[in-house]
Formats: C-alpha cells, sequence, structure tokens
C-alpha cells in the first residue's frame, strides 16, 4: 500500500519554480501524489508563468487532475484521499485562515477535511509578512495537533525583514517525520 500525499499550492507564485521538483521528488520515492491548487494558483497569469503552464506540469508529473474546486476538495477526508497533507507554498492568507478555521478555498477545505481525520498537515510558509501580522498565525498553528512545519528562515532579512520562506528541500523529511508524529527541529532555521 502506498503513502498518498495531498500537495496544495497557494498563489506565492515566486516560489512555483522551487515547489515544483518537490512533487517529482515525493513520487521518485514512491509517495502518490494528489495535486491540489487554490483558486488563485489554478488561474492566474503572473509574471513567474502562466497558470496554464503550471497546472500541464504538475497534471503530468502526477499523473492526475489537480483539485481546484471546493466540490472537489469536499471528499479527501470522507472518502480518505490521502495521508497527509502538504501545503506548499503556503501563504500568509491561508495561514490566517487555517489559524482561524476558515476553509473556504480547495486548499483550506483540503486541510479541513484532512485534519478531520487525524492526518498530519504539514505547511512550508511563503510570506512576506511571516515575522509581521501573519506570525501569530504560524504561531497558533505550531501550536495545533496534527500540524508540522517544513523549516523556514527570512529570505532578505535587510530588504523584508518580515518575510520568511520555506526550505523546500527539506518537504520530503518534514513530511515523513509527520507522518510519524514528529516535527523535525530546528523549525526556524539560519
Amino acid at each position: 500500500m502506498s503513502i498518498k500525499a495531498g500537495f496544495a499550492m497557494c498563489g506565492s507564485f515566486c516560489t512555483f519554480g522551487k515547489v515544483i521538483p518537490e512533487i517529482r521528488k515525493l513520487i521518485n520515492s514512491g509517495i502518490e501524489v494528489v495535486p491540489i491548487m487554490s483558486f488563485n494558483a489554478y488561474s492566474m497569469d503572473t509574471r513567474f508563468g502562466k497558470a496554464k503552464d503550471f497546472i500541464c506540469e504538475i497534471e503530468s508529473i502526477t499523473g492526475k487532475e489537480i483539485i481546484h474546486t471546493i466540490e472537489g476538495a469536499e471528499p479527501i477526508g470522507p472518502k480518505k484521499l490521502i495521508d497527509a497533507l502538504i501545503i506548499e507554498p503556503c501563504t500568509g492568507n491561508t495561514l490566517a485562515k487555517l489559524a482561524m478555521g476558515i476553509a473556504d478555498t480547495p486548499v483550506t477545505l483540503g486541510a479541513k477535511s484532512n485534519l478531520r481525520n487525524g492526518n498530519p498537515l504539514i505547511i512550508a510558509v511563503s510570506s512576506n509578512d511571516a515575522l509581521g501580522n501573519a506570525g501569530k498565525n504560524i504561531g497558533l498553528l505550531l501550536n495545533s495537533k496534527n500540524t508540522y512545519f517544513v523549516p523556514f528562515k527570512q529570505d532578505d532579512p535587510e530588504k523584508k525583514p518580515t518575510s520568511a520562506v520555506a526550505d523546500f528541500g527539506r518537504t520530503k523529511d518534514t513530511f515523513l517525520n509527520a507522518l510519524v508524529g514528529k516535527q523535525i527541529q530546528p523549525v526556524i532555521i539560519q
């Protein structure tokens, strides 16, 4: 029986080039990946690329259609479609919704649906406000049952002192540790 990971992407578009290879690493390790995207990640063209191109690449890598609607995300828990959910990149907006229990996007409903089964939720922060207003939400989530963080750091302390981003290369290790109830340490890295 293979391990099934939900892999949900939010609209931190500048990180997609670093995040998509992590999907491939999970699959190359024998982990089945169910792709999920927020409304914005699924529909917006940005200076970092066209939504259609990201969708095609992710669906090609995973061999699965991306869950991108509320209706598509709802069965994740009841049908036990995944063993854990990775949100990577996780924006400040999504952090706030998770911390407050708001489930109004495919990603946040997927998280709620996954957590109802007692499955791990793995968060890979990518926010210009992680050490500002979003910091309180990170604090709440660090103290939440079955919630784990990919280690993160400030990405540009001089120009963006409140910005932090996960070390995406540690996604697989964080995921595997979360499956056995362990948070890899340190959570905040230099």
